[in-house]
């Protein structure tokens, strides 16, 4: 079954959600139609009774998204920030904060902020054919997105500004080798592979959402505030059902049978 949103759809594989970017002639570029469908999607896929428990999230035809669309570009008098504001800093924090864990699965282009987007995923595989861009410097930006955020802490800095100074196309292959991104795999078992990763997420414990959540405040802690969290955060996980069936399985050695609860 699909349920459509603006430029944006989900398919439900089981309790794992599929979000589609949908404007795939213009390579699934970001305007503020495609960006705020995908936020609907986001909030059909978290409902309370929407028995989704992982999503994978990925790009209609040959690319994942080649950016902003500088083609709904606003009135100059708003300036390009007023955007990344309103529209594309919301979105971001949506996919930092989502309740369950999500797979990207990068079919072609990742560029610009469809490249920031892209490494959103707690997991992220990408076709052996796509690439990442940074795109800006083509056209007299600057790198934004989170990306002067993400790039340092995943490939360090040198690698960080090679990418958004020189604004080269870094092949699959070669964000691997970098450990920007988790898998490849061939563009045509990319979806099939992406799926695996996702019911595996999908049949964990509750207390994965927790644990993304625990890997995106440490950049912000200090080793003695995240030593605090870890301890919160794991009486809260001690006191699910998830943890009472782990318990269980493991003492009468068997596969343990989660239920997100």
């Amino acid at each position: 079954m699909r349920t459509d949103f603006d430029r944006a759809y989900v398919t439900a594989h089981g309790n794992v959600a599929i979000l589609t970017l949908n404007h795939p002639e213009a390579m699934n570029a970001a305007g503020t139609k495609l960006v705020k469908g995908a936020a609907a999607a986001l909030n059909f896929i978290e409902k309370k009774d929407s028995g989704f428990r992982a999503m994978i999230l990925t790009g209609e035809g040959r690319g994942f998204c080649s950016g902003a669309n500088l083609a709904e570009r606003g009135g100059e008098d708003t300036g390009v920030g007023h955007a990344l504001e309103t529209v594309y800093h919301p979105f971001l924090r949506r996919l930092r904060d989502l309740s369950i864990p999500f797979v990207t699965a990068v079919n072609g282009a990742a560029a610009g902020v469809g490249m920031s987007i892209a490494l959103m995923g707690d997991l992220v595989i990408a076709a052996r054919s796509a690439y990442f861009l940074q795109a800006f410097t083509r056209i007299g930006l600057v790198p934004d997105g989170g990306s002067t955020w993400l790039l340092p802490r995943l490939i360090g800095l040198a690698r960080a500004k090679e990418l958004s100074l020189l604004a080269e196309r870094l092949p699959a292959e070669k964000a691997l080798e970098w450990g920007l991104i988790n898998r490849v795999a061939d563009d045509n078992a990319l979806m099939g592979e992406a799926t695996k990763l996702a019911e595996q997420l999908a049949n964990g414990p509750s207390s994965l959402a927790v644990t993304r959540s625990l890997y995106w405040q440490s950049p912000l802690n200090t080793y003695e505030e995240q030593l605090d969290l870890e301890r919160v955060s794991q009486e809260r996980a001690g006191k699910t059902e998830d943890f009472m069936e782990g318990v269980s399985a493991f003492l009468q050695k068997r596969p343990a049978k989660f239920k997100g609860k």
